[in-house]
């Protein structure tokens, strides 16, 4: 008997030392709408994509002097992507490269290909915006500035 296909992922969850503080994140930075809260369990869920699509779950776990940061990659749209330096600053929140250094736009995963842009929620997990390309693959390119992949001729 085959195994069943994957089609997607629809549910994944990271840990938040302070629930209350991660929802303003999720809610109010992100624009998340809230799927359901168990206070009684320290755990909020969010849609992502909209109702029904998938999942993000954040549970509370309190502080300890060992963290464990997470990473979770959520899809956009392109525009929205090449838009999202200046919202997340806009936000307040620093958006990143693929070597954590302050961005002023996305990468270019090239072996992918996909444009990328990351940041961190307020309990350090790497939070990342994802945006496939209609472009061929180019790995020898490695990962590099938007600018620079639209100079080799990328997402046209």
């Amino acid at each position: 008997m085959a195994m069943i296909p994957i089609r997607e992922l629809f549910e994944t969850h990271l840990t938040v030392s302070d629930l209350e503080r991660a929802k303003k994140f999720y809610s109010d930075v992100l624009g998340l709408e809230l799927a359901q809260e168990f206070p009684e369990r320290d755990v909020a869920f969010y849609w992502l994509g909209g109702r029904g699509a998938s999942m993000l779950g954040l549970w509370q776990v309190g502080t300890t002097p060992q963290r464990l940061g997470l990473h979770v990659a959520l899809r956009v749209d392109l525009p929205d992507l090449l838009r999202a330096p200046a919202a997340l600053r806009a936000a307040g929140v620093t958006p990143l490269d693929f070597a954590g250094n302050p961005a002023e736009e996305p990468v270019v995963l090239a072996w992918m290909p996909a444009g990328s842009l990351y940041f961190r929620d307020p309990d350090g997990n790497l939070i990342e915006f994802l945006a496939m390309l209609p472009d061929a693959p180019q790995p020898q390119l490695g990962v590099l500035g938007w600018s620079v992949w639209c100079r080799h001729g990328g997402a046209r």
